[in-house]
């Protein structure tokens, strides 16, 4: 099957009319097959067949009925990623309600925010995680809201209800199936807030076909693939590569307890025969900089990045350190996954390094010049647009707030304007420069901060960095760098000038930073995402300051 006729089918599949999300997603596939495998912090791994994860939603959805939940209702997860999780989700979804994901990382009001903005009517999570709904400041009291504890202890708060006695008290006989459409609402998510405040965007349940499509096409993985993605499901990437495209696919999953570390994640490689693997740049720079040795008995065979930009030090790394090379992939809350660097042998092209690759069946995109809305021409710089009347794909029309999209689609509503600024080449690879927001103009050049980033962290003492445009009388605006030194290292004007040189030597003689500050940390958002915004603001205040001194 040609990879359109497959755009084709899926699309068929997941925005047909009446469907019933629940049996596209486990109860057709064979009882017996493994859904997921989870392994805790310490190695110990358990397997849920579709046959249990099928009997056990059946069970959590009745629990959830108990509580009023019904089609359209919003319940949210503020979980770890475990057995547990994945039938809530899924338990969510035979009602015909909407799932609300929270990342176990955020703070009080990141999570009100969310469960204001979506109007969560119940609320599930993990004992360690109840502190954060704790009315205060940053978490206003919502007595009409649920709250229901994993675990089998009882909770500390007195109208808190415990997972484990709702599912044991609840009815055995399955929950009627829900029908819905592909249009109607799957989950209700909230964007990064790269760039301002989070946006709520819902997505319909034909949105599963588009991430289906990346992980067959983009990701290359098999029914025969070892597959892992390590992102947390709290945000799209982790929820949809994790969870949602593998249960769609029928294709078993790997799930990881807890944070990050170098020594578990090389484990897990190891002893669970990962073939495929992807994960955000921060996974990898993770694994470069630890000292923890790389373990025998690796059996990669593809290996893929997604979140951000993937800097080049990070395949000058893997080259050695895994033998293969890690393929860049391009994202969106909004819209999905666009644009790969594919693993699937029918699209695989030799890497280009710096490339986010081509456009994933089922899209179509081009840069767009900046003064008009017409492609840019091979190599010139613009805004990365999608071609929305040739995109099957293409599920996003708006924001939950009616219009705040105005921005994103050209007048004609032929292009979204992704609100990344880059070029494609000749032969179709697109490469990231920055958020439009981001690039940078000075003296006329017009400079992504991204190709300067790519060349400081290839420094031995740069952990990362960002660049920005700083305000300036003559050209409009000057090249600056805020650094992070491996060790939390001061800096000094020696290794300022050095760093100046390197940009100079390897990017451009004129587009090297004018001043580099030395930092702690990078401003960012719970997902990781650095905010060049906060830091552009930052400066400018400092500006402001020192003139009206």
């Amino acid at each position: 099957m040609s990879a359109a006729d497959r755009v084709a089918e899926l699309t068929a599949t997941f925005a047909a009319p009446s469907l019933d999300v629940a049996r596209l997603l486990c109860d057709r596939h064979p009882a017996d097959h493994v859904a997921f495998t989870v392994v805790d912090g310490g190695g110990k791994a358990s397997t849920l067949s579709y046959g249990d994860l099928a009997a056990s939603s059946h069970r959590y959805a009745r629990a959830l009925q108990g509580l009023g939940v019904g089609p359209g209702d919003r319940v949210a997860t503020l979980m770890g990623k475990s057995t547990d999780l994945v039938t809530v989700v899924l338990a969510i979804w035979r009602l015909g309600a909407v799932y609300v994901p929270l990342f176990t990382a955020f703070a009080p009001q990141a999570i009100a925010l969310r469960l204001e903005g979506a109007g969560a009517k119940v609320v599930v999570l993990d004992p360690d995680q109840r502190h954060k709904l704790d009315p205060g400041p940053d978490m206003p009291d919502d007595p009409r809201r649920r709250v229901v504890v994993t675990g089998t202890g009882t909770s500390t708060r007195r109208d808190d209800m415990v997972l484990a006695d709702l599912v044991a008290a609840a009815s055995p006989e399955p929950v009627p199936a829900v029908a819905t459409s592909g249009d109607g609402p799957l989950v209700h998510m909230f964007t990064s807030g790269t760039t301002g405040k989070p946006k709520g965007v819902i997505h319909p349940v034909s949105y599963i076909a588009g991430w289906q499509i990346y992980l067959e096409y983009g990701l290359g993985v098999t029914p025969d693939s070892g597959y892992w993605c390590a992102a947390d499901p709290g945000w799209a990437y982790g929820l949809y590569a994790a969870i949602v495209a593998p249960m769609a696919a029928g294709i078993p999953s790997l799930l990881l307890s807890g944070g990050f570390s170098a020594e578990t994640t090389w484990r897990t490689l190891v002893e669970h025969r990962v073939t495929d693997f992807t994960a955000a740049p921060t996974v990898y720079r993770g694994l470069r900089s630890s000292s923890v040795p790389v373990p025998p008995g690796l059996r990669l065979e593809r290996a893929s990045s997604a979140g951000e930009p993937l800097t080049p030090e990070v395949n000058e790394w893997a080259a050695t350190a895994l033998g293969l090379a890690v393929h860049d992939h391009f994202g969106q809350t909004e819209v999905g996954m666009p644009l790969a660097n594919h693993h699937h042998p029918e699209l695989a092209r030799p890497l280009k390094p710096g490339s986010m690759g081509r456009p994933v069946p089922g899209w179509s995109l081009t840069v767009l010049a900046d003064e008009k809305d017409e492609p840019a021409g091979p190599g010139v710089l613009g805004r990365v647009a999608i071609d929305v009347a040739a995109s099957p794909l293409m599920t996003f029309r708006d924001y939950q707030v009616p219009g705040q999209s105005a921005s994103k689609f050209t007048p004609d509503g032929r292009w979204y304007l992704t609100g990344d600024a880059g070029r494609v080449d000749a032969e179709g690879d697109f490469f990231f420069s920055s958020r439009d927001d981001d690039v940078i103009i000075m003296a006329g050049y017009r400079i992504g901060p991204f190709e300067i980033e790519s060349v400081l962290v290839q420094h031995p003492e740069v952990v990362e960095c960002s660049v920005i445009g700083a305000p300036d009388e003559v050209r409009g605006e000057v090249i600056e760098a805020y650094v992070v030194l491996r060790d939390g290292g001061d800096g000094s004007p020696e290794l300022a000038a050095e760093l100046q040189r390197l940009v100079k030597n390897r990017y451009a003689a004129h587009a090297y930073p004018r001043t580099i500050h030395f930092i702690d940390a990078l401003p960012k958002t719970p997902s990781g995402k650095t905010q060049r915004y906060l830091l552009r603001k930052r400066r400018r205040a400092e500006l402001a300051e020192r003139e009206a001194q």
